[in-house]
């Protein structure tokens, strides 16, 4: 499918912009979906503000769900999300473009408003092969693509210059880049056209991209806290420096202990923590040691009603 301009700039500077949840998945002690606190998770996001759910993406343990989970994860995110503006983004990714494209398929059928596509993993390629598998996929899909760059898990970066190339597509509107340089959003921001969206994917470094033009964060912070998360990108977008970087510096503790072990491992501690859903997590993942639980609760206790209403 081919959008035209108009449909292109309302998805990308519309739904792409501000605070974007990468949402956790919710498993009981049998490993299976948790429906009653995904919705509960997501109806917690609607009353914060935030503008965007990202079903299965890495947050959300995309790459270890079964068809089945991610079918049922979309099923509730659908039904919560329905009416409400916020945007129902699917996360897909695979070493090998064509199970990435039956992935893209399931996506759609699930009701996906666009598709959040990290770079193949594992399998290290040319930037030519980035740009083709990206390309391929864009041309397959029906709904609108956000590229997704993180080469500290996959090992493949997608570099400035192939993503501007990659913009020019009809079909891809965005990217999320995890690389925490600012000379790299500035680069991305000023050389993609107005309707592509340049979203951050490192909450530590949001903040100062979204001040040098990003349109928004796709962030793990935001499931503890999605109303200053919302916040945040609302004063960041319009400008207001001082205050967003003083409410930055609040979050600051939080975003750095989202990553005292691999994600989603300290978030679901702390959503734990807070009541929200029981620990679980698809192997290899396994709950938070010690010392970060330990980390977690001195912030959960000592944060702001703000954070864990």
């Amino acid at each position: 499918m081919r959008l035209s301009f108009f449909a292109r700039l309302t998805m990308s500077t519309t739904l792409l912009s501000g605070s974007i949840v990468a949402s956790v998945t919710p498993m009981d002690g049998g490993g299976l979906l948790d429906r009653v606190s995904l919705e509960k998770l997501l109806r917690r996001q609607l009353a914060a503000g935030t503008s965007g759910v990202v079903i299965a993406g890495t947050t959300g343990e995309g790459a270890a769900l079964s068809e089945e989970m991610f079918e049922g994860c979309m099923a509730v995110a659908r039904e919560t999300l329905s009416g409400s503006g916020v945007a129902l983004i699917a996360g897909i990714g695979s070493p090998s473009t064509a199970k990435c494209a039956a992935q893209l398929k399931v996506a759609e059928r699930c009701g996906a408003e666009a598709l959040l596509c990290v770079t193949p993993y594992y399998l290290k390629t040319t930037q030519g092969g980035l740009e083709a598998h990206f390309r391929t996929l864009a041309d397959l899909a029906r709904v609108p693509v956000i590229l997704y760059n993180v080469p500290g898990r996959t090992a493949n970066d997608l570099l400035p210059a192939t993503t501007v190339s990659l913009s020019g597509h009809p079909n891809i509107v965005a990217i999320k880049d995890a690389v925490p340089d600012m000379d790299r959003i500035e680069t991305l921001v000023r050389e993609t056209s107005g309707d592509f969206a340049v979203l951050s994917g490192d909450d530590e470094s949001a903040c100062a991209a979204m001040l040098r033009g990003a349109s928004g964060v796709i962030s793990v912070t935001a499931n503890v806290a999605p109303g200053p998360m919302a916040r945040l990108a609302d004063l960041a977008r319009a400008g207001e420096a001082e205050q967003a970087t003083a409410l930055d510096e609040q979050l600051a503790p939080l975003h750095r202990a989202m990553m005292m072990e691999p994600n989603p491992i300290p978030v679901k501690a702390a959503l734990a923590q807070m009541g929200l859903l029981e620990e679980h997590l698809a192997l290899p993942l396994v709950p938070a040691a010690t010392a970060t639980k330990m980390t977690l609760s001195e912030l959960v206790a000592g944060a702001p009603a703000t954070w864990t209403e």
